[in-house]
């Protein structure tokens, strides 16, 4: 599989946090070509602020590799990182993170802030940002129009 098909994964993971009244943001880990494990949004139903898709994501990497270092895993998002899930990516040494919707106000690799290459970290990752944009931002422009109805 490749970038968008992995991608198109995330965005049926994003489209579950959706129907769960969640933001539409959906993540997996990818090792060696098959996916570890698979989050997507879940803070109000879990009642717990860290419950992103990334963490969901790369907390159930770990178990399933025994081990919090996720060398060599690339992460799947549909949106840009926040400074929390960026904080956790570092963390567990993902080697690449590809993400679909940029986040202008709130995206912690390349926007708002650029964690991706924060002097201050030893682990650097890889990124790519685009993947299915459109496809990616309009899960969230739809829920959010949708909302404020």
């Amino acid at each position: 599989m490749n970038d968008q098909d992995w991608m198109r994964y995330a965005i049926r993971l994003a489209q579950r946090a959706e129907q769960q009244g969640e933001v539409p943001v959906g993540a997996l880990v990818v090792y060696e070509n098959r996916c570890l494990a698979e989050g997507w949004n879940q803070p109000i139903q879990n009642h717990d602020p860290t419950a992103h898709a990334e963490i969901q994501a790369v907390r159930k990497a770990g178990q399933v590799l025994n081990n919090y270092r996720l060398i060599d895993c690339t992460l799947y998002v549909t949106l840009e990182p926040c400074v929390m899930c960026m904080g956790a990516i570092a963390h567990s040494r993902i080697k690449r993170l590809v993400f679909g919707a940029f986040d202008p106000k709130r995206g912690a690799v390349c926007n708002a802030l650029q964690l991706s290459d924060a002097p201050f970290l030893n682990h650097h990752i890889e990124w790519q940002g685009g993947i299915l944009e459109a496809d990616c931002a309009s899960l969230l422009t739809d829920f959010f129009k949708a909302k404020r109805r």
